[in-house]
């Protein structure tokens, strides 16, 4: 179905149309002043350089034609040549139903077929997810269900970094440890050897420790490249070690995930990437594109626009070594192979645009992907700590992901406990998600880009912007409508006697223009916001009216009917935020 501001832009184009002028000037907005009207139109400015007429003119004439259209309540002018729309109650209620029948509640959907892949969480095995791994987890997953909502199909990898010197250095320190492991015995065969057991804990203790050993012993450092390169060459005993390594590593990835509502559906890695390598060699030569530099093979990116300095992609390493932008190209080969998308999406820290920028570039010029395919870095900034640093723990340490999101939910159920209403034998259950709401929540009602405060405080406040709002306001629909023993809901029922009520009205008819907005910049603050503004509407709503103890009928069963909309529609916007609501708090 079309936005509401679509179908207001339709009326006020022809309008401009009758009177002689172009109908493009008809574009109406959400009004800037909600106190004078609910909806502008400025294009009598444009029309008046197009037509040499003063707006004021141009406006009035508009007006005359508006104001014998039954759904407008009120045409205004307003100097020097605003026009200044509200609607009737009834063109309002009457567009609220339609959102409410609609299969889709109004999200704008896609005009024709488009595949979407969003390569987002990018973690690396054997490692543990850190607080740095948040950010891009939630926001490419609010992404990938927006447009998912939105009518596109869409495809999800968690592209896992399991194919550099860091697994080297793990099996390496391994084999240290553990010599007598049949793995590194060279008899090894994985038709009668049993591999060792150990756990994502080992794992994650190992990771830093063969690190930081790497950086004061050249010889194990050493020791790490060799086996990197047996194991890309399929050494039997390093190959089954790594494999064993990757599943228990991303068994464990995986619980934290879930908890934070985030899957994929896809969990390659760079090691998928590996065969297509020689095919982007081939291309890349095919198009005399491949240079030697240092030792290094590499292809020039730089442009003559550009204002600062854009360094060559660096293909193969003077070793022979692959790096990164090596296995993103082969893995563009592999994605156009296997999905054709229209659209790329890689949700990654904004400190690797320059990387994107490269490696967009040498697929372009090697033509991987269609003239008319979206390569799109959708860059995002940090969370902080109050001290404007990337958070950490209090020790000055890189915080782990699972402690990070057990200390909310230990936050939350504290809270929880302390409240008179909640389900006592489902407090853990409240709590979780109350947890995962101020998490998701803190986090996306910030533009992507932006860097934030992390403020446990403010993010679990039961008012405010923050995530545990907006399930107290479900929580409270939910309570209303039990006790009022409603379940008859018909959109048809709806209807507005008062400001309150028609301000909420309002905000649910606007959804769309939220969803679009919010798709078009790839920006789910817009969504947060949508909601927010919503459940606000809702709250004044509730305070201003009796709905409960009304004793007109016709009016007490619209006020619940819109109770069901706002319920229905603030859990659309939760879904796509990745956040579940609660029945109680």
């Amino acid at each position: 179905m079309k936005l509401l501001t679509q179908v207001l832009t339709d009326k006020v184009s022809a309008a401009f149309e009758s009177c002689g002028y172009s109908a493009h000037l008809g574009q109406v907005t959400v009004s800037d002043r909600a106190d004078l009207c609910q909806f502008q139109c400025n294009g009598s400015f444009a029309a008046a350089k197009l037509y040499k007429k003063a707006p004021a003119v141009i406006a009035k004439e508009i007006i005359e034609i508006l104001s014998k259209d039954s759904d407008f309540s009120k045409v205004e002018f307003a100097n020097p040549g605003f026009i200044n729309l509200s609607l009737t109650d009834e063109a309002l209620v009457r567009f609220v139903s339609q959102v409410m029948t609609d299969e889709h509640l109004g999200i704008p959907q896609a005009q024709s077929p488009q595949t979407i892949l969003v390569d987002y969480g990018g973690p690396n095995v054997a490692k543990p997810l850190h607080i740095g791994h948040l950010r891009s987890a939630i926001i490419g997953e609010s992404l990938k269900r927006l447009a998912k909502a939105t009518g596109r199909n869409v495809i999800s990898d968690v592209h896992l970094g399991d194919w550099g010197l860091q697994m080297g250095l793990v099996i390496a320190e391994l084999e240290e440890r553990n010599p007598g492991w049949p793995c590194f015995s060279a008899d090894y065969d994985k038709n009668k050897d049993q591999l060792p057991s150990f756990t994502a804990e080992e794992l994650n203790e190992i990771y830093p420790f063969a690190s930081a050993k790497s950086k004061q012993d050249a010889d194990f450092k050493a020791k790490a490249k060799s086996i990197t390169a047996a194991l890309q060459k399929g050494h039997p005993g390093y190959y089954a070690l790594w494999e064993e390594i990757i599943r228990i590593s991303t068994a464990d990835m995986k619980r934290h995930y879930q908890r934070l509502n985030v899957d994929f559906d896809y969990w390659y890695g760079e090691s998928d990437s590996e065969k297509y390598v020689d095919r982007l060699l081939e291309i890349l030569k095919s198009k005399n594109l491949l240079e030697e530099s240092e030792g290094a093979l590499v292809v020039q990116v730089a442009e003559e626009t550009d204002k600062n300095p854009c360094p060559p992609v660096i293909i193969k390493k003077s070793d022979d070594s692959n790096i990164y932008a090596t296995t993103d190209l082969a893995t563009i080969i592999q994605r156009q192979q296997d999905f054709a998308p229209q659209n790329y999406w890689y949700v990654v820290d904004n400190r690797q645009s320059l990387h994107f920028i490269q490696v967009f570039r040498c697929a372009r010029k090697a033509e991987l992907v269609p003239e008319d395919t979206t390569l799109e870095h959708l860059g995002f900034g940090t969370m902080n700590g109050s001290d404007g640093k990337p958070y950490k723990t209090r020790d000055g340490g890189v915080m782990q992901l699972g402690d990070f999101i057990q200390t909310v939910y230990e936050a939350a159920f504290e809270r929880v406990g302390q409240s008179e209403f909640s389900d006592k034998e489902k407090q853990a259950e409240i709590a979780e998600k109350i947890a995962v709401a101020t998490i998701k929540f803190g986090d996306l009602i910030n533009h992507r880009a932006k860097d934030y405060i992390f403020d446990m405080d403010k993010f679990l406040a039961s008012e405010g912007k923050t995530g545990s709002f907006l399930l107290y306001t479900i929580a409270r629909i939910n309570s209303i409508l039990r006790k009022a023993e409603f379940d008859g809901f018909q959109p048809q029922d709806l209807a507005v006697f008062t400001d309150s009520d028609r301000d909420t009205a309002l905000k649910i008819a606007l959804s769309g223009e939220a969803f679009q907005m919010a798709f078009a910049e790839r920006a789910p603050n817009y969504i947060c916001e949508n909601a927010y503004q919503i459940a606000s509407a809702f709250s004044k709503f509730y305070h201003d009216n009796h709905i409960l103890t009304e004793k007109d009928e016709t009016k007490r069963r619209a006020w619940l009917s819109l109770c069901v909309s706002v319920k229905i529609m603030l859990e659309k916007h939760l879904d796509i935020l990745g956040i579940e609501p609660v029945e109680l708090m």
